[in-house]
């Protein structure tokens, strides 16, 4: 059985350990909820049962536990080999065995951690079953859903921590394969992104890694492609250009639908 309202007050626990006024911190405090609303709308939309339901919502609210753990020793939000997210928020929740605190029945454990574990990879891993698939890409949907509205509503400062330049973000580059990438539908790796541009152009195109036609129709919808490439405000003339042709390709896309 899952108590869903039981694994929130455990979050809130956790969560005292960090510094609750740190502007990072708030953001991904908001995005886990907001992650959980919309697992809850994909998750009904493809009319999966109760049970289905509730187990996608408490993915979700423990998907970015190893988030906090990151911004408090290395103020960043750029997963690296030396330290990847959601690797730790698998590791601090089953090695350590805190997903106790969230839920006593261990029948769920190896579906919640393979989802954990798949949600911020370039590709889901080979070989999962059916359920761990499932709830893989809703994890996946709903996570990329609320960056795009992460990244219309929150400060630069707080999307890049410890990053971030007013002086040169509108003079920036798109980098050549992270534009030649993205026109070729493809996602963009991490080790791809060298401008705050790039990384701008990353989250546009997590429309190429959506699962579902559900979760297109919803970026369609809230005009999330014009809202993103519209502000920042571009000062280079290449730019410019390059953001003109991503905005087109991009809606294109959205309007073939999946």
């Amino acid at each position: 059985m899952i108590d869903f309202i039981k694994a929130q007050k455990m979050f809130k626990e956790y969560l005292k350990k960090y510094n609750l006024e740190d502007g990072s911190i708030k953001l991904k405090i908001k995005h886990t909820y907001e992650v959980v609303k919309k697992s809850e709308y994909i998750s009904k939309e493809l009319e999966l049962d109760e049970e289905n339901i509730e187990l996608a919502k408490l993915i979700a609210l423990l998907h970015d536990i190893g988030r906090f753990e990151q911004v408090k020793q290395i103020n960043d939000f750029s997963d690296s080999k030396s330290f990847d997210h959601a690797d730790y928020g698998v590791e601090v929740l089953f090695n350590d065995n805190l997903i106790r605190e969230f839920i006593e029945d261990s029948k769920y454990d190896i579906i919640i951690k393979k989802a954990i574990y798949n949600h911020n990879k370039y590709q889901i891993e080979e070989g999962l079953n059916e359920v761990e698939l499932l709830h893989s890409k809703i994890i996946r949907d709903a996570d990329k859903l609320d960056n795009f509205r992460v990244k219309e509503k929150e400060n630069f400062e707080n999307i890049f921590p410890g990053k971030y330049n007013p002086e040169t973000i509108n003079y920036e580059i798109v980098s050549p394969k992270v534009y030649k990438d993205f026109m070729n539908y493809q996602c963009i790796k991490l080790e791809d992104r060298k401008t705050q541009i790039d990384f701008w152009v990353c989250v546009i195109a997590f429309i190429f890694d959506l699962n579902f036609y559900i979760s297109l129709q919803y970026i369609k919808d809230k005009n999330y492609i014009d809202i993103l490439v519209d502000r920042i405000e571009y000062k280079n003339e290449e730019t410019k250009e390059k953001m003109k042709q991503i905005r087109q390709c991009a809606k294109e896309y959205l309007e073939r639908g999946k």
